[in-house]
């Protein structure tokens, strides 16, 4: 079970609609090439993060 699977409990992953301003969305593009990552899995890394981050306060 990897990090982002710990935080949701299984293995199902639910697709969500996401708007974002064409800054934000180069911003984040550029930031996933540097980690050599998708956007998608860029968004899901961040988003994971906060999370942890969010339940150790």
């Amino acid at each position: 079970m990897n990090d982002n699977n710990a935080i949701n409990g299984d293995n199902t992953k639910k697709q969500v609609p996401l708007r974002l301003s064409a800054t934000l969305w180069k911003e984040l593009v550029a930031w996933a090439e540097q980690d050599f990552r998708s956007l998608n899995g860029q968004i899901e890394f961040l988003l994971s993060e906060a999370v942890k981050k969010r339940k150790n306060k």
